[in-house]
């Protein structure tokens, strides 16, 4: 299981007070307002940063940290990822999984046959699509109740049904 998660990307400086442009990577954006601190993963090795203020901008999330207070300070790490400790992630409701969590879990049919591993999620509005690739072919699988069975991270196995016409996708 991963430790981390990632909640956003450096995407930009804005203005010259050391302000950062992020793309949220997270699904509620509004949780930067209560995250004290994050971790900015730098090719110079992972930089721990308090943050000082927090706005929003059409989608992007404006950042401001303690102690940046200059443009040459940040500029240099544009494109890190930002991201935060498993204990402050966002608390999962019943039936519902870390991403980070499911990739790379085996899937399964309810009879036993091995589908292959869960490689990506899409996430396309109306539900999650699991891309599952097997030695013969790709899955594409619908995070629905009616496919999904049973996920058990810990033992890294995710149980499911079949429904009509997707084998013949």
């Amino acid at each position: 299981m991963e430790d981390f998660f990632q909640v956003g990307i450096y995407t930009n400086t804005h203005g010259i007070r050391g302000e950062i442009k992020v793309f949220p990577t997270t699904d509620d954006p509004k949780r930067f307002k209560k995250l004290k601190q994050v971790i900015m993963r730098t090719p110079k090795g992972d930089q721990i940063y308090a943050i000082e203020q927090v706005r929003f901008a059409k989608q992007m999330v404006l950042l401001k940290f303690k102690d940046v207070d200059n443009i040459n300070d940040i500029e240099r790490f544009k494109g890190s990822g930002l991201f935060v400790p498993r204990e402050d992630a966002v608390p999962l409701g019943k039936d519902e999984y870390f991403i980070a969590d499911l990739i790379g879990i085996t899937v399964s049919t309810e009879e036993g046959r091995v589908l292959g591993q869960l490689q990506e999620v899409l996430q396309t509005g109306a539900n999650d699509v699991y891309v599952i690739r097997g030695e013969e072919r790709e899955w594409l699988l619908p995070a629905i109740a009616d496919c999904v069975q049973e996920v058990n991270i810990e033992a890294g196995t995710m149980t499911v049904r079949l429904m009509p016409g997707l084998e013949d996708l």
